[in-house]
């Protein structure tokens, strides 16, 4: 299994940035397919930005042009580069990872590893 540690939450205004970092250790041979996703209160958790093991990424349609997701292989980090934020971009941010991307779509019951979740709030 994987351990994934997320870090870079917080708190800012509409229309600033923040960037999401997540370290992998463990068996990060099964972290080929890394993604970020985000649960409100009240609602279910959804995928935000994902990359593959050939760097193909996919965002939801909510971030596109706005966050940028990359991964550093050889530091085994996950990041993602939030950007222009809304208050609708409030939320617990999770990191998951797998072995490989199975499908086109961000599913969560894919993904096999899980961080904790860190707090990103963008206030008016």
């Amino acid at each position: 299994q994987v351990q994934l540690v997320e870090s870079g939450g917080g708190s800012v205004q509409t229309g600033g940035s923040l960037r999401l970092s997540c370290v992998a250790s463990g068996d990060t041979y099964s972290s080929s397919c890394m993604g970020w996703f985000r649960q409100a209160p009240g609602k279910e958790r959804e995928g935000v930005a994902r990359v593959d093991g050939y760097g193909v990424t996919t965002y939801a349609d909510s971030v596109k042009g706005r966050f940028t997701i990359s991964k550093d292989n050889a530091k085994n980090t996950l990041y993602l580069q939030m950007n222009s934020l809304k208050p609708e971009d409030t939320a617990m941010y999770y990191c998951a990872a797998r072995d490989y991307c199975p499908r086109a779509r961000m599913v969560v019951t894919d993904f096999t590893s899980w961080g904790q979740g860190i707090q990103v709030t963008v206030s008016s």
